[in-house]
């Protein structure tokens, strides 16, 4: 059986791990051809290293890896380091992690930013489980401006 990894924060506001868990246990195939392993990690820059041991140990196919990032400069740049880590594992062990981030600045109030994190999550989780199983539906979608988080952009059209 194969096994979906999920790593989220305890420095994340919302708790987007449960919304990919309950998204993934939703879909076609859990417990039958797929499982899933949770690890919770301090803060953003421990995704990489958490994402790579569920990869190497549990022998997980893909990880969804969720983070939170403050509304400082710091933790914008310490966001691009914890991205480009998340990156080197996915290098190193050919397997993909999802990069699941969610930017306090991305709203004015932080309440609004309860619906990006569903959002966001809950697709992150479908397009893991598309990844691996059905990858033709990723394709299907390929150029129409479909986005995590909020409302898809759509495609750019010749006038």
């Amino acid at each position: 059986m194969d096994k979906i990894g999920i790593v989220d924060t305890m420095f994340a506001r919302y708790d987007m791990g449960s919304i990919a868990e309950e998204e993934l246990k939703s879909l076609p195939g859990f417990n039958t051809k797929f499982t899933l392993i949770r690890r919770t990690v301090p803060g953003f820059k421990d995704l990489a290293v958490e994402s790579k041991l569920l990869i190497e140990i549990e022998k997980c196919k893909i990880i969804i890896a969720l983070g939170m990032v403050g509304g400082a400069d710091i933790d914008k740049t310490c966001a691009h380091e914890a991205s480009q880590g998340l990156m080197l594992a996915q290098l190193m062990t050919n397997t993909h992690i999802l990069e699941v981030f969610v930017h306090e600045n991305e709203e004015k109030e932080p309440h609004n930013l309860i619906p990006v994190c569903i959002d966001r999550a809950k697709k992150h989780a479908r397009n893991a489980y598309y990844l691996l199983y059905a990858p033709e539906k990723l394709r299907n979608q390929a150029g129409q401006g479909i986005r995590q988080g909020y409302a898809d952009a759509g495609p750019l059209l010749l006038k």
